[in-house]
């Protein structure tokens, strides 16, 4: 399975539908949403979702096992298709509210979050973790939360293979500084046969996600491809649907240089419609654009691709024609690249 990281005010739903005309096959997570925010807040603003964006997981914040169980209910009543609980964010905010990382310190906490949420809906309820935080052991931090959580009935487990430290370093530096250790998690696995275990961190291709894979069950990327929108294109030809299961189409990595100017052209089409509803329903092209700035990177007249993208869409009254003019950049660049060549 492949699956895109849930990112704070990055994975919004104008990044997933973005993401998903680009692969039909991932598994695109929310940001996290903290269940407070869910009981008490705007449900519409937070949970809503397009319906093209499907397979959706909605990722929740807590640590009140009734709190979350509730979340769990309403999110899997807006139509998402897993519910995963936050055990890896280090934020100051998250600190502030005892979870995220901070749960790796009580995985029964944790398992009594997911036995609650598993008890109030039918959809999958899963976790993602680091594997251990300050000066916990990996090896035994790792181990005991999922051993627990297992026991209260997780049906997957995605690991962040490294250590967070919550004192000390930024959200950004633990996302780069404390090394990897990928071994542990394929031990974990090896340990775990039945369970699902997804990789995260430090993967930045397919080909190398596809190697580390190896004896693991999925694998998830997060800024390497938001940044690189590309690499989405690959997808569909490595890894199966989440839902629909079955073999990939043919287990080679695409180069999203291989896609058609038809291909491209569906793509523009299908997000200047979706920004038009946006700027129907009050939003701006700017809240869709922002996320597509990645997409063309080293192709010829990506540079004026992202110069619209990042300028013309954020001025007063700019629309969807936006998109169209960014899009002909590029594939002008192709065009004119193609002719050389010959």
């Amino acid at each position: 399975m492949f699956a895109t990281a849930p990112m704070i005010d990055w994975s919004d739903r104008h990044y997933r539908v973005f993401a998903r005309q680009l692969t039909k096959n991932a598994l695109l997570f929310t940001e996290m949403i903290v269940a407070d925010a869910i009981l008490r807040g705007d449900r519409d603003r937070l949970l809503g979702f397009d319906a093209m964006e499907h397979p959706v997981a909605l990722q929740l914040g807590g640590n009140d096992p009734a709190k979350l169980a509730e979340a769990a209910r309403i999110g899997e009543g807006f139509g998402y298709a897993e519910i995963n609980l936050n055990v890896g964010c280090p934020s100051d905010r998250v600190q502030s509210g005892t979870f995220g990382a901070c749960l790796m310190r009580e995985p029964q906490l944790v398992a009594d979050c997911v036995a609650a949420m598993k008890a109030a809906v039918a959809i999958p309820v899963t976790v993602k973790c680091r594997i251990g935080v300050d000066d916990q052991d990996p090896e035994v931090a790792l181990r005991d939360l999922v051993s627990r959580v297992t026991l209260a009935g997780t049906d997957a487990v995605w690991v962040h293979a490294r250590k967070a430290w919550l004192q000390g370093l930024s959200p950004k530096e633990n996302r780069d500084i404390p090394p990897l250790d990928y071994g542990l998690v394929r031990r974990l696995k090896a340990e775990n046969p039945d369970l699902f275990v997804g990789l995260n961190g430090g993967l930045h291709t397919l080909s190398q996600a596809l190697e580390e894979m190896t004896g693991l069950d999925g694998v998830m990327l997060g800024r390497a491809a938001y940044q690189d929108s590309g690499i989405l294109t690959g997808v569909d030809d490595l890894f199966p649907h989440p839902l629909q299961g079955g073999s990939p189409p043919s287990g080679r990595v695409s180069d999203p240089g291989a896609l058609s100017a038809d291909d491209w052209e569906a793509v523009r089409d299908a997000m200047m419609a979706y920004a038009g509803d946006v700027i129907a329903r009050g939003g701006r092209v700017a809240h869709v654009t922002r996320h597509m700035i990645g997409l063309f990177q080293g192709f010829p007249g990506a540079r004026k691709y992202r110069q619209i993208l990042s300028t013309d869409a954020t001025k007063p009254g700019a629309g969807p024609e936006v998109i169209a003019a960014a899009f002909a950049a590029v594939l002008a660049g192709r065009s004119e690249a193609a002719a050389a060549a010959e």
